[in-house]
């Protein structure tokens, strides 16, 4: 690749990067900046494998509770993938949702939980780690944001939407909530509870860069470069 179109890229990269810090990034130009990442790595066409410079990738979930977001994410760090879960953290720090601590003070303690994990995020990514978000995204706004994550680290997103029919979920949550005061991924809801959030969650559309996930953990395995085989021993992750 010649100086003038490295230059160039570099330009064009920088354009990106800050139309996405001041959140006018046009929806879809996530995946320009991811390109030229790659470009800019050396990853070209009809360049030897050895010769390549492998881009992390970040797995983002957009799904309400009771899609199966962790099942799938335990099952992408059965492979190796590092794990990141804001609702275990909370539970770590805080305890039970509505016994430990009140409903109505949840975001207000899971905020500095997500800037830590963004943070966590952030550091792996740069230091060539895959990683999996074990959080439900629901707004366009909070996915532009997480992906803005991603790709300032030098990474790859991949947004998956996860939709499932109301009352397969509510059959999941009403199997887990015996367990709510002993597992951090057992957050107890009601049925009303899961109607009134399926009310403020807005699916991704066709103009936002997103897969949707077809019930198959392999499928995105094989999306980022992984076999069906898992890894023989996963480390467990740091407690921050």
């Amino acid at each position: 690749m010649d100086d003038d179109l490295t230059n160039f890229l570099e330009q064009r990269l920088e354009q990106l990067l800050r139309a996405q810090r001041l959140g006018i990034l046009p929806p879809g130009d996530d995946y320009e900046i991811a390109r030229i990442g790659d470009t800019l790595a050396c990853r070209l066409p009809g360049m030897k494998e050895h010769m390549r410079v492998r881009v992390p990738r970040c797995v983002l979930l957009s799904a309400l509770p009771g899609a199966g977001k962790t099942t799938l994410s335990m099952t992408l760090a059965a492979h190796g993938i590092v794990r990141l879960c804001p609702d275990e953290e909370m539970f770590r720090r805080h305890g039970q949702y509505g016994v430990d601590f009140p409903r109505g003070a949840f975001k207000v303690r899971e905020r500095p939980v997500l800037d830590d994990l963004a943070a966590e995020l952030h550091e792996l990514l740069t230091a060539g780690k895959d990683i999996v978000f074990d959080h439900g995204l629901w707004t366009p706004e909070e996915r532009l944001q997480w992906r803005t994550l991603v790709t300032e680290a030098g990474a790859e997103p991949l947004m998956l939407y996860m939709p499932v029919p109301h009352h397969e979920r509510w059959n999941r949550i009403k199997a887990r909530n015996a367990k709510a005061h002993v597992d951090a991924n057992s957050i107890s809801f009601s049925e009303e509870d899961l109607l009134r959030y399926a009310g403020r969650f807005i699916p991704p559309v066709n103009g936002e860069p997103h897969v949707v996930y077809d019930g198959h953990p392999e499928s995105v395995l094989r999306a980022l470069g992984y076999d069906d085989t898992p890894a023989a021993a996963p480390r467990p992750r740091r407690a921050g």
